[in-house]
């Protein structure tokens, strides 16, 4: 079954929040300025930007890693403060960095994993083999986890982002570094994941990978959301417009705001 993000109720809700970094021997930083986003359930989300935009501060504030100065976000209806644990249980992460113990096999990863959440032996005795077998890890399951190839950690980072079942995945730069026809490999894979009714926020600076993946796209530039929008075009990897308004948005907000 296919959801249709349009006629879904917000899963996240984002409202008007704002974050400024203070540091003593350096000047303060404004990391995001009155953000306000909605994401309907079952959305294939895009949030793309420039270095240094605040893409990784939202997803920090969203994980209920960063405590925003002003504004409210709730995940599922949960306050990622007040309700921290209802919130967070219901995310998935998949950062660019990996952070996998290499003293480990990627079973044992994942065992790990699934039991900072809470999760049963005789949930992950299920669930582990079902992933594994799901992302092609399976000849994979007793190799340590740093000597697995940069394609088989990039699958194996998203697997740990699933082990709890959650409701959202949050991709970080899930691509970054994969040739041509792993890129596509994974692209199907999160399609697969998004048509079960996963909602998926995904951050890249590829952008014929939002382009070609996902239904609604938001552009943020220091720290402001300076468009956001129906992805028209979605399928296509080749002659983008998403690139073309890209640029136009991020230069004319770099005019607005010299």
């Amino acid at each position: 079954m296919r959801y249709n993000a349009s006629t879904m109720s917000p899963i996240i809700s984002i409202n008007q929040i704002s974050k400024t970094y203070h540091q003593k021997r350096s000047p303060e930083v404004t990391a995001l300025k009155d953000v306000s986003l909605s994401i309907p359930e079952g959305a294939f989300f895009g949030l793309i930007g420039p270095n240094g935009a605040g893409k990784s501060t939202l997803i920090k504030v969203l994980t209920g890693l960063c405590i925003p100065d002003t504004g409210s976000v709730s995940v599922g209806g949960n306050d990622v403060i007040k309700d921290y644990q209802a919130a967070r249980q219901m995310i998935g992460v998949s950062l660019q960095e990996h952070a996998f113990d290499p003293y480990l096999l990627v079973e044992e990863e994942l065992y790990i994993t699934g039991g900072y959440y809470g999760k049963s032996k005789e949930y992950l005795k299920m669930k582990v083999p079902d992933l594994l077998e799901q992302f092609n890890l399976s000849d994979k399951k007793r190799t340590f986890t740093d000597k697995l190839s940069g394609g088989m950690k990039r699958r194996l980072a998203i697997t740990k982002a699933l082990i709890h079942d959650p409701k959202i995945i949050i991709l970080d730069e899930p691509t970054a570094g994969l040739d041509v026809a792993l890129r596509h490999e994974l692209w199907e894979i999160l399609e697969s994941l998004n048509k079960t009714g996963i909602t998926i926020l995904l951050t890249t600076h590829y952008l014929e990978e939002v382009e070609h993946l996902c239904d609604e796209i938001a552009i943020i530039n220091k720290g402001s959301i300076i468009y956001q929008g129906k992805n028209k075009k979605k399928g296509l990897t080749e002659n983008s417009e998403l690139e073309q308004l890209f640029m136009e948005m991020v230069d004319q907000h770099e005019s607005d705001t010299i």
